[in-house]
């Protein structure tokens, strides 16, 4: 319940810090993003996996954007799939219509974080899903006219962190 009254809390600051939300500027186009990254949690010490992922974005308001990321973490003998669904807040209002060449953002997000373990012979694969909420941000950079480079850092359920780093693909101008 408390991840919910935090994303709540963070969606409502968001919309209230964007002050060009009510201006007739033009709304981004939508953006695909691709993820590597790292992460790391408490287990007997601090355990560290890759991550791989991607995330679509459709802008609501020139700086707000929403929509879907998913992320496959694989181990072991485990892996794990995380959905979520996000709102991110650009720091930075686009420029005529196209992004900044550097945009600091804000990403936040609730979902489905779920476990498969392949246990010895015998006992066979058990699943596990639970809710999940992830916080953080980061900066993207424009590096040609479509695409951007960035990283971002996140923290999520149970204490993990994450560091990403992401290249996006704007779809149309």
């Amino acid at each position: 319940m408390r991840c919910g009254h935090f994303a709540g809390a963070a969606i409502y600051a968001l919309v209230a810090l964007s002050p060009d939300l009510a201006a007739a500027q033009e709304r981004g186009a939508p953006v695909i993003e691709f993820q590597a990254g790292l992460l790391a949690f408490p287990d007997d010490g601090v355990v560290r996996e890759g991550l791989i992922g991607g995330a679509t974005r459709w802008y609501v308001s020139p700086r707000i954007g929403i929509g879907p990321e998913v992320g496959y973490v694989s181990g072991e003998r485990h892996s794990h799939l995380i959905l979520t669904g996000n709102v991110t807040f650009d720091v930075r209002s686009p420029s005529a219509g196209r992004p900044r060449s550097l945009t600091p953002f804000v990403v936040v997000g609730g979902g489905l974080f779920q476990s498969r373990e392949d246990f010895p012979v015998g006992i066979g694969p058990f699943t596990s899903s639970e809710g999940a909420f992830t916080a953080g941000g980061g900066v993207r950079a424009l590096v040609g006219d479509r695409v951007t480079v960035g990283i971002d850092a996140r923290v999520g359920w149970e204490l993990h962190i994450r560091i990403n780093g992401l290249v996006g693909l704007r779809l149309g101008r």
